[in-house]
């Protein structure tokens, strides 16, 4: 049985390896996000935008994986009442972002799927009477086209999983509904460059 699986192995890896022709083109990106926070009564999404750049490594007509760095602007919109009044406010929270994602293409065509981390940290907020932590990390996934030229159009979702204030859900008096996600949905395109 193990022979027969190195064999699988090798002839496995040799078909990739055959068929691929690994091919590395820079590129920019930007669009708008669509962001808010898990868990916080009286807010609503704050849109923004995010501007970065990104490699995508192409190994073949169906699979490539694009690091990416990233400025991103996001956070929320609250609302506080004052008065009998309703007041809001909309809360910055820009990170930095390094994400890798994996793009697969259906029949070698534009369309693609995508998933992967975010590894996001922290460089402003306006919080006045709280301090957020200074990174997130995040899962990302998303569908996209790619036209010929190299314009790529993409909606995602990204996911943070760490709770903004540090809070790991042990705490007697605080429960896991009680976390606060970064949550955003973004519409942008790229562009990637003719190597």
């Amino acid at each position: 049985m193990k022979k027969i699986t190195l064999i699988a192995f090798v002839l496995f890896i040799g078909l990739i390896t055959s068929q691929a022709q690994v091919k590395v083109s820079p590129g920019i990106r930007g669009g708008l996000n669509f962001s808010t926070l898990s868990n916080v009564e009286d807010n609503s999404s704050k849109t923004d935008f995010y501007l970065g750049g990104l490699v995508n490594i192409k190994f073949n007509k169906y699979f490539s994986l694009q690091p990416e760095i990233t400025y991103s602007r996001q956070g929320d919109e609250g609302r506080y009442f004052e008065d009998g009044r309703t007041y809001s406010e909309k809360y910055e929270l820009n990170y930095i972002t390094l994400g890798a994602v994996a793009k697969f293409n259906f029949g070698g065509s534009g369309f693609h799927i995508l998933g992967g981390p975010s590894l996001d940290f922290k460089v402003d907020d306006n919080y006045i009477n709280s301090d957020p932590e200074n990174f997130d990390l995040a899962i990302v996934g998303g569908v996209g086209y790619t036209l010929p030229n190299g314009l790529t159009f993409e909606a995602r979702v990204k996911q943070g999983l760490l709770d903004i204030y540090g809070y790991e859900g042990v705490d007697d008096d605080y429960y896991y509904d009680e976390i606060i996600l970064n949550q955003v949905f973004q519409l942008g395109i790229s562009y990637t460059f003719k190597m």
